[in-house]
């Protein structure tokens, strides 16, 4: 059995999971199809758009096809208003984000992320409290509100102590609105087919929520979110392994 806690390309995007398919070791956490899709933003928004689950609007851009003008035009044709943020398809831990407030930002970033990613995706910054929502085995198991000291919930926030990233268990909403993003949460997570455990992240801004992402392999440290809400819901690090374990098979 294989407790699959890899993250990022090759680990959280199907291919590890093609892996223990082929040689027929049990494994835990979402299957080859789901984490493929999960881990493709732009696969994952259109899914999220078919089952109506809000998410930022958005377009590609090509390594091949970018220019400033192009770039400027597409902005345009979109209506999308500054900060924008770009990011690559199928990066994991919030890698290679960046929030550009304008064009002359937004056009030096590309240009350093098009020499590492064929493909880049560009979305309106959205505002609002950051909520952190774990899905187990299907089920919600609660919300977490973030407050980064940084621009956003980036890489060094999500890993750093120094970072000082605040935490707030439950998340700061309404009764109702708790309990509608758990709901959308679960929803996302049986849209992509996913199993054992995930955590989607989204913007509460304007008494709606935008989902950004959903995360197949969420950290397991001692700076992470799934622990923390299973420890408030009174489960402990060694049960949640243990449930997550127990969900693991083929043909996922």
């Amino acid at each position: 059995m294989i407790f699959n806690s890899l993250h990022g390309r090759d680990g959280e995007d199907g291919v590890a999971q093609s892996y223990f398919e082929y040689l027929r070791i049990p494994y835990t956490h979402s299957g080859v199809i789901s984490s493929f899709n999960a881990m493709n933003k732009v696969i994952s928004k259109e899914i999220f758009k078919k089952y109506n689950i809000l998410s930022p609007k958005y377009f590609v851009l090509n390594k091949t096809d970018f220019n400033k003008d192009r770039l400027k035009k597409i902005i345009k044709q979109n209506k999308i208003k500054y900060p924008i943020v770009v990011k690559p398809i199928n990066e994991g831990s919030s890698i290679g984000v960046n929030i550009s407030k304008n064009l002359s930002a937004l056009c030096k970033t590309s240009k350093l992320l098009f020499n590492k990613y064929k493909e880049l995706i560009f979305e309106p910054y959205i505002g609002g409290q950051e909520i952190q929502v774990a899905v187990i085995n299907g089920l919600p198991l609660g919300a977490i509100e973030l407050k980064p000291k940084r621009q956003f919930y980036d890489y060094t926030a999500k890993y750093s102590k120094e970072a000082k990233t605040q935490h707030i268990m439950p998340a700061n909403l309404k009764k109702s609105k708790y309990n509608q993003v758990l709901k959308i949460a679960k929803k996302a997570h049986n849209s992509l087919g996913c199993k054992g455990v995930t955590r989607s992240d989204f913007k509460f801004f304007k008494n709606k929520f935008y989902i950004l992402e959903i995360n197949t392999q969420p950290g397991m440290t001692s700076l992470s979110l799934v622990p923390e809400i299973a420890k408030y819901r009174g489960i402990s690090f060694e049960n949640l392994v243990e449930k997550i374990l127990l969900n693991a098979s083929l043909n996922r």
